[in-house]
């Protein structure tokens, strides 16, 4: 198996672009691939581009007239089918959807089958995690599900377990959904409260088809304002033990960058550093319990200059076992590259100046008057004893 790993990149996926005015600004993936760069990560890691899904890839996840609807959208934005979710503010039609959404699917997939190849442990794709849609219907950004597309390829080459976490702070309604009645996926999310948040799904007592795959989705949903050492006591209390339990071959997860305090379009208050401290985890468990297998994408995040770029460099670099010093200065060709983009200023430093973070283990005691604990406890009392394990 290959040392380094693989980072899945194309210029061309810059080109998933809804127009100016929508806040998925793809700006924040070229600033990311730029401070990968001044940072020599691509020294680090092995670059590569795969092809863009297939027909018969994306209707692994994807129903046929949902993608003859996407291709017709992408060659005549004025034709685009809001039934099935096209030409909606969220998802705004565009010249090229299709084979710009395909390509990131495509990336996401050649990592999956790199890691399931041996031909390398970590791969990542931080222009993927688009895990919002559906089906049959394009949802929250999202026009082809390409986590989901990920795993059911890993499926389909003989995978029998597969994780999936995912720590964006919108639930991942679109993954859940596509193994809702599946047994050999496990699914992980941990998000805003639906209550306060988009998609309004995601709630504790959603925990899989009943039968053999009841217990397969577990959601934390978690209080509005929740930071640093809530979020990570919350991850820690639920990831590492279903993970050890559920022994996955592949570890896929999706890294959005919207909890962080700055995102505009949330409510969480999580620090890039802490959002660096599961990226740390989901490496070691990774390790621990899927052979080292990790596929690593990324997802939502709208600080597009202060946050995206330097979390999911963050990423890359722990990927590939060259991790960035929460403390460096940020490369000045940077700095510059960002201004000259955005004529907006660029932060100095990899770290919201609160590294190391801490937090409260779960063993070390609950507290009934805590809302974070509440939350976590109401996901261990739902999909805990369904897995066999104790709340």
């Amino acid at each position: 198996m290959s040392g380094r790993a693989l980072l899945m990149w194309d210029e061309a996926v810059t080109g998933y672009d809804f127009g100016s005015s929508h806040p998925m600004d793809p700006v924040r993936l070229a600033l990311t691939m730029g401070l990968v760069r001044a940072y020599e990560l691509n020294r680090a890691v092995e670059v590569v581009a795969a092809k863009p899904a297939g027909d018969s890839t994306l209707r692994l996840v994807h129903r046929e007239d949902y993608v003859d609807a996407v291709k017709a959208a992408s060659a005549d934005p004025a034709a685009a089918q809001q039934e099935y979710g096209l030409g909606t503010v969220d998802d705004p039609a565009f010249a090229g959807m299709h084979e710009v959404s395909a390509l990131i699917a495509g990336q996401s997939v050649g990592a999956a089958e790199a890691v399931w190849r041996g031909e390398t442990q970590h791969a990542v794709n931080f222009a993927g995690g688009l895990h919002h849609a559906m089906p049959g219907s394009a949802s929250g950004f999202c026009i082809y599900n390409d986590a989901a597309i990920a795993i059911a390829r890993l499926l389909e080459l003989g995978a029998e377990r597969v994780a999936y976490v995912d720590v964006d702070v919108h639930h991942g309604d679109g993954v859940q959904a596509a193994f809702w009645e599946d047994p050999r996926v496990l699914t992980v999310s941990l998000h805003e409260h639906p209550r306060t948040l988009f998609p309004q799904t995601g709630w504790p007592e959603e925990t899989g088809a009943a039968g053999a795959a009841e217990g397969g989705a577990v959601n934390v949903a978690l209080p509005a304002g929740t930071g640093d050492a809530g979020w990570l006591r919350a991850f820690h209390a639920v990831v590492p033990e279903l993970l050890a339990d559920f022994r996955p071959q592949v570890l896929v997860t999706q890294h959005g960058a919207d909890t962080h305090f700055e995102d505009p379009l949330a409510h969480l208050a999580v620090s890039l550093d802490a959002q660096r401290a599961v990226q740390l985890a989901c490496h070691s468990l990774a390790h621990e319990y899927a052979d080292g297998r990790w596929v690593a994408l990324g997802g939502g995040g709208y600080a597009v200059v202060d946050v995206v770029p330097r979390s999911w460099t963050h990423l890359v670099g722990i990927a590939g076992h060259r991790q960035v010093e929460p403390a460096s200065m940020i490369p000045e060709s940077w700095r510059d590259e960002v201004y000259a983009r955005t004529r907006q200023p660029a932060p100095r430093r990899m770290t919201d100046g609160r590294w190391p973070v801490t937090w409260r283990e779960w063993e070390a005691g609950y507290d009934p008057a805590d809302r974070l604990d509440q939350a976590v406890l109401a996901t261990r009392r739902a999909a805990f004893p369904l897995r066999g394990l104790l709340p």
